[in-house]
């Protein structure tokens, strides 16, 4: 009797790896020479980021380093959501980055419909904000992970609970 393999579909990413990108893009900013007078912050919520800063020269730094602190701890870049900056007190702008966790029951449709469609002997279900691939074959499965990376999605993906 053959057993069934499976595994997860999500996305998510590791929180104390956030904060501590946020830290070291901090740390960052205070010594570089052309950010260190501006007062720049970045304020970490449950599924937000908050930038305040002087201009929008030094708003598209912050971001950049922030990109490339995130990148070298294994975060994606498509974590980040940016809103649009708007005009804070004292002359100030501020942006507001929303965090993207979970798959959105469109995205997740979207991964079923192509498992119920390319591969035959493949199963999907949504749970949640996850959708569980289930086969037979080990070697569908790994199929199925290389057609969902290829889709390019907004949102980082990841494997869970291979099995």
């Amino acid at each position: 009797m053959a057993s069934t393999s499976s595994f997860d579909v999500v996305s998510d990413f590791d929180r104390q790896e956030l904060v501590n990108t946020i830290d070291q893009a901090l740390r960052d900013i205070k010594t570089r020479y052309d950010l260190k007078d501006t007062n720049t912050t970045i304020e970490l919520g449950e599924d937000t980021i908050t930038i305040n800063t002087t201009s929008d020269f030094t708003l598209d730094a912050v971001q950049t380093i922030l990109v490339t602190k995130a990148i070298k701890r294994n975060l994606s870049p498509k974590l980040f959501d940016y809103g649009n900056p708007e005009s804070a007190s004292g002359g100030r702008i501020r942006q507001v980055i929303k965090l993207r966790r979970g798959i959105s029951k469109d995205d997740a449709k979207v991964i079923t419909k192509l498992v119920k469609t390319d591969f035959k002997k493949v199963q999907a279900a949504i749970q949640g904000d996850a959708v569980r691939i289930s086969a037979k074959s080990k070697d569908d499965l790994q199929d199925v992970m290389q057609a969902i990376r290829d889709l390019d999605f907004p949102m980082p993906i990841q494997f869970n609970n291979y099995r």
